[in-house]
């Protein structure tokens, strides 16, 4: 799932002057086109789609292009899902491989709901349209491509590059990650990871930041509930399981968890800082960074929502359930609280942070439902951040690298979870993509920028030279 740091809100015109389509300007580029239209048409989504066809799509592709039986797989997770593998063989064995991942799997879409087909790549003034164009089929058909040109030019690296198309990442319970890591582990041993999660920071039409995510946050829901013996609607009664947890929740809703930098946090506040436009904004980050204790910074800040997501924990109701008929006194109410907690604290502490909030509302019980999956910080390593900076700067001059944590979940937290690092970056360049929504869109320049991006970072980072 990708979501952007700032998001640009735009909507289809009904009519619009005519805009020269940009074209692919090499075969790379022709052949990321080719596969993500391939990779369009194919419904991949839960409910009746396939991963698994997707994925043996793509594996005819790779064994077309010369590599060996041995170096593709493709692994049936479910009745209709799968994922799909291909190594690249490199000169050393003494280095771990690196992989590049992105989830082949979109969340649903209703041609009823759309204007254009959801499962046709159209191109239309200078526009990709179709489901998963920006989540995340733009990623894996340029990692296809990619490996298939290398392939196919004689392309040697220093270490292997494995690709991993996944199923699941948008639900479904067959995540194609997770079951890879504990029935594949040799597809699995590698040094780190390139995935969806960063990307391009556009605002009003210009580039003002390559964003690398490097953490996200870990997900996790509590209940919240409030019971008493209830009674007949005639004779209320001031105890009421309704109102006791309309007051535990007011009172989450007005709690604020403790301001938490980490090292991508704080790489993020320190970077953006420079291209703010509201020079208060650039003053409070400066500030948060130097001292996370000043309640000033901290207040400027958490008027942004994306800003004070990123700041600390954050908990907000969101399912409310209660009564069991219209004249009888409740005697249950429930609530759901959904949590995203920072990757460095404990579903334990935020869930006793939750009690003292709700305090001494009468007959309010607070329980955690599950547990959250761990996910560390990838370290900010220049063997990874050095090229992203370098090539950022000599596509997009001046542009700034900022690392990010993702407020949302992706595919990442399994891989974390198990020690290997994760780097989201595409250098895909747009605003709001309707991701998830109607008519889901990405600009046809921004592909291919993408694509080239991709190529280049993956060919450096493969390479000796890499330090």
């Amino acid at each position: 799932m990708r979501l952007s740091l700032i998001l640009l809100f735009a909507v289809l015109p009904t009519a619009t002057p005519l805009v020269a389509q940009p074209a692919p300007s090499n075969e790379l580029e022709q052949l990321a086109r080719d596969i993500l239209e391939e990779m369009v048409g194919i419904n991949t989504a839960h409910s009746e789609g396939s991963t698994l066809e997707l994925a043996r799509a793509m594996e005819r592709r790779f064994l077309a292009a010369g590599f060996p039986r041995e170096d593709v797989e493709v692994t049936q997770v479910a009745e209709r899902e799968g994922n799909v593998l291909v190594r690249l063989r490199g000169r050393s064995q003494d280095r771990k491989p690196i992989m590049a991942m992105a989830h082949i799997d979109v969340v649903e879409a209703d041609p009823e709901d759309w204007t254009l087909p959801p499962f046709e790549l159209i191109e239309q003034d200078g526009t990709f349209y179709g489901r998963g164009v920006a989540d995340d089929k733009d990623e894996a058909a340029a990692y296809a491509a990619i490996m298939i040109r290398m392939k196919q030019e004689g392309f040697t690296p220093d270490r292997d590059i494995v690709v991993a198309l996944t199923a699941d990442e948008e639900g479904g319970g067959h995540n194609g990650i997770a079951w890879l890591l504990a029935n594949r582990p040799e597809w699995m041993d590698v040094a780190y990871a390139l995935n969806e999660g960063g990307g391009g920071v556009v605002v009003d039409g210009r580039k003002i930041a390559n964003s690398v995510q490097a953490s996200e946050k870990k997900f996790l829901n509590f209940t919240v509930e409030a019971t008493n013996p209830g009674g007949h609607s005639s004779r209320p009664r001031p105890d009421n399981a309704i109102y006791e947890l309309s007051k535990a929740l007011t009172r989450i809703g007005e709690y604020r968890f403790p301001v938490n930098l980490n090292e991508v946090t704080t790489a993020f506040f320190t970077r953006s800082a420079d291209f703010q436009d509201d020079p208060r904004m650039a003053d409070a980050m400066g500030r948060l960074v130097a001292d996370q204790a000043d309640q000033d910074a901290v207040r400027t800040l958490e008027f942004d929502s994306r800003y004070n997501a990123m700041m600390r924990t954050t908990c907000v109701a969101t399912l409310l359930e209660g009564g069991h008929a219209s004249n009888a006194l409740p005697q249950r109410a429930t609530a759901n609280v959904n949590c995203r907690i920072l990757p460095d604290e404990s579903p334990e502490d935020v869930l006793a942070q939750l009690r003292r909030a709700v305090g001494d509302a009468e007959g309010v019980v607070v329980t955690m439902d599950g547990n959250a999956t761990n996910s560390p910080p990838s370290p900010l390593t220049p063997e990874v951040l050095a090229p992203v900076d370098a090539l950022t700067e000599e596509m997009w001059p001046g542009v700034p690298v900022v690392p990010t944590m993702s407020t949302g979940a992706t595919d990442a937290l399994y891989l974390r979870n198990a020690g290997i690092p994760v780097y989201g970056v595409s250098g895909m360049f747009f605003g709001d993509s309707f991701a998830h929504g109607m008519n889901e869109r990405i600009p046809v320049q921004a592909f291919y920028e993408g694509v080239a991006f991709l190529d280049r970072l993956v060919r450096t980072l493969s390479s000796r030279s890499v330090s």
